[in-house]
């Protein structure tokens, strides 16, 4: 059964499935956390059982309000077994530094991480899966969809879209310097953390059909150097 004490509206409940059990001092279940932990991300994985098997697959996804969303080829084996309902485990992880501790057994990494249960379900509507479609792209580049073609309809036919509302959440983060012991103090080697982050490099225009459009109006607000993880969350607000 739920944790009664998470049961209140900034904070998913808390389940013998979501609970975590290894430093439970890192784990969060608030929806802010949780939610920034996936929109700093593009890509997730995706897990669940077909035929007594277990599969994961790497896909894109975005966040609207409480529900998540990825696509796939229609062709899909893994995505037509998620047509109907299937229970699925989201998960996405973001790497923030290499932590350097004085023995072996004390390095670790500073992390963001976030799993996420639900049941996955095809929209089948076409409407709806165009506007899902478009709706992530503005995310990303504001207004772009009006200066682009529309998408046709076979691409939509060819495109499955599968959705899940999150039943729970459960984020781990570590972010930390090393934990060493009392004794390892005095160890004749370097100890601490390395930063790591992604960012933005200069856009590349199209070799094979030079670009028409105006790169300072439609990706100026993806300046070269911008942190990747913080751009996406400015963008999903």
């Amino acid at each position: 059964m739920p944790d009664s004490s998470s049961l209140d509206g900034g904070s998913f409940a808390t389940t013998e499935r979501s609970r975590v059990r290894r430093h439970p001092e890192r784990a969060h279940y608030d929806r802010d956390t949780g939610h920034a932990i996936l929109d700093a991300a593009l890509m997730c994985h995706v897990g669940y059982v077909i035929d007594h098997l277990p599969y994961v697959t790497p896909t894109l996804f975005w966040r609207d309000g409480e529900r998540l969303y990825w696509h796939g080829s229609s062709a899909s084996r893994m995505l037509r077994a998620q047509r109907d309902g299937i229970p699925v485990c989201l998960t996405v992880a973001h790497i923030d530094g290499l932590v350097l501790g004085r023995c072996a057994f004390r390095h670790s990494l500073n992390y963001r991480a976030v799993m996420v249960f639900g049941t996955a379900r095809a929209i089948e509507d076409e409407v709806a899966k165009e506007a899902h479609f478009n709706g992530f792209i503005e995310r990303l580049y504001p207004g772009r969809t009006s200066v682009m073609r529309p998408i046709l309809p076979q691409e939509l036919k060819a495109t499955m879209l599968l959705g899940m509302a999150i039943e729970e959440v459960s984020a781990k983060i570590r972010d930390d310097g090393p934990l060493d012991l009392d004794i390892d103090h005095g160890a004749d080697c370097w100890a601490g953390v390395i930063p790591i982050a992604q960012r933005l490099g200069m856009p590349i225009p199209d070799r094979r059909v030079p670009p028409r459009g105006s790169r300072e109006r439609e990706i100026g607000h993806l300046s070269e150097g911008a942190r990747f993880d913080d751009l996406l969350r400015r963008l999903a607000r």
